[in-house]
This record gives structure tokens, C-alpha cells and sequence, in this order.
């Protein structure tokens, strides 16, 4: 369901003048991404700081890997001021071997310790932007159909070597076959030949809110562009630290890296919606 739908149930809402009501749509839980409703004239703090909203008083919030149980959630509205205490269920990850990884993309030489430290640098920088836009209000789609070959929050181990959990989702698919923006928004990032991501491309959708397309063998956008959902941004590849042809597809809220998939889910999301 597009969001404009989605949002249109929040219209149901009854407030008062001497009350007001704040509802959530989603999973309180790790690795999940939550929209919510208040008052337009509301200011939001998520765990003691100011979160953006809409002019009609929609926010996200998202729960990375290993989120703490105990969350704050707080709204203001004049003199008003309501506290509530969000507890984020656990996840459960999944564990995967992955084999036949080049030995220098699991333990890299001193050479490539900087480059990755580039390629942190470079990542880092553009999930800190963040712009108004409201991109995200066109819903979500995938950017590529294929095979789920890698989930998110796994926990990896490359050539019998534990690293750290998987930040997105793997879509095996052909090599040179097209990738789509997943929503509207703007380029922030397309960076050539990172040593674990390859040739990436990051697209800002507001607020925060950015999706990550890495591997790819070709990159059709440059920063600065603005995109729309299922515009062609490049081509899959298998750049980087990769065993085969694949996307790998991430999702970034605030700096909170959540689990893509919920992005899809969160489309037809008026089933999941409850009042605080």
C-alpha cells in the first residue's frame, strides 16, 4: 500500500484539547524500523534527542541489531508532556559460513587497513546528512529481484573467521542486471571501487532515513541527483568483498543501521498500529 494511503489512517486519530494521542505502526523490536503519529505542533525525543517530524505530525523510528530493551519516547506539546517507555523486543540471527572469500578481504594487509579506513570515513560521513525531503512517503520497493543469500544481522564467519554481523540484505542475482532506487529521494553518495563495498551508491530520503546499494558493476547516478522509486541507479555486480554476483541492499536511519526488509513490510503496515 503507497504511503499516502498508509498515512491516511492516521487521520482516525481523536485529539482534544486537553489530551492528545500518539500512536505507533510496526514492530517495537530489533532490527525494525516504526512510524508514528502525534500532534502536528508536537516536538519528539527519542531517547533525549529531538527527532524530525512531518507537517502533519508523522516521525520514524528505527531499532538497530542490538538495541537496548528499555527506550524513550517523549511528547511535547505546549505545556504538555508525555513519557513513554518503549520496550524493544529481541531478535533472533541467523549464523553463515561463507567460503572461498579472498584471503586479503578477511584479513587485510596493512595497505588495505587504510583503505578501509577510507571507506569507513566515506560511509560515515554521508549516513550522518540528513535533509527534509519526505522521499520516504512514496513507499518502498525492491531494488532488484533474486535470491535472499544473505540476511540481515547475521552473524558471518568468512573462511572459518568470525566477523562482525551483516548490516543488510543479499540479493543474488545476475551480474549487470538493473538496480532500482527503492524510493524517491537524493544521491548522496555513488563512490567507485570501496574495498569491501565496491562501487556503492547511497540515496537520501529524508529525515534521516538513507538506503545503501553496494557490489555493483556500474553506477548510473552521481551525487547530487534526485532519483524516483524504481528509477534505474545501476547494475548489479560483484565489486568489493563479494563471492559472486549479488546486491548488497542497507538501510539507515539517524546512523541506526535496521533490517531493509521492514521497509517493505512497513507498506501495507495499518494492521500493526496501536495508541501509546
Amino acid at each position: 500500500m503507497p504511503y499516502k494511503h498508509l498515512f491516511s489512517i492516521f487521520s482516525l486519530i481523536l485529539l482534544s484539547a486537553n489530551a492528545f494521542a500518539t500512536e505507533l505502526c510496526g514492530s517495537v523490536k530489533q532490527g525494525e524500523i516504526v512510524f508514528g503519529k502525534t500532534t502536528p505542533d508536537s516536538k519528539i525525543f527519542f531517547n533525549h534527542q529531538e527527532i524530525s517530524k512531518t507537517d502533519d505530525g508523522i516521525f520514524i523510528l528505527a531499532f538497530g541489531r542490538d538495541e537496548k530493551q528499555q527506550q524513550s519516547l517523549i511528547i511535547e506539546t505546549g505545556k504538555n508532556s508525555e513519557n513513554y517507555d518503549l520496550t524493544v523486543s529481541p531478535a533472533k540471527w541467523d549464523i553463515q559460513n561463507i567460503k572461498g572469500v579472498p584471503p586479503r578481504k578477511v584479513t587485510p594487509s596493512d595497505a588495505d587497513l587504510e583503505a578501509i579506513e577510507l571507506e569507513r570515513k566515506v560511509i560515515r560521513a554521508a549516513l550522518k546528512e540528513t535533509t527534509d525531503s519526505t522521499g520516504w512517503r512514496s513507499g518502498f520497493i525492491l531494488p532488484v529481484e533474486g535470491r535472499i543469500s544473505g540476511k540481515f544481522g547475521g552473524q558471518r564467519i568468512m573462511n572459518k573467521i568470525p566477523k562482525s554481523p551483516h548490516q543488510g540484505m543479499d540479493i543474488a542475482a545476475k551480474e549487470g542486471t538493473e538496480v532500482k532506487a527503492s524510493a524517491d529521494g537524493e544521491v548522496i553518495l555513488a563512490y567507485p571501487d570501496l574495498f569491501y563495498s565496491g562501487n556503492v551508491i547511497i540515496i537520501d530520503h529524508g529525515f534521516g532515513l538513507q538506503t545503501i546499494y553496494a557490489h555493483l558493476s556500474k553506477m548510473n547516478v552521481k551525487r547530487g541527483d534526485k532519483v524516483k522509486k524504481g528509477d534505474i541507479i545501476g547494475l548489479v555486480g560483484k565489486t568489493g568483498r563479494a563471492t559472486g554476483a549479488h546486491l548488497h541492499w542497507g538501510a539507515s536511519l539517524r546512523n541506526v543501521r535496521f533490517n531493509p526488509q521492514s521497509l517493505i513490510e512497513s507498506n501495507d503496515i495499518e494492521n500493526k498500529c496501536y495508541a501509546l
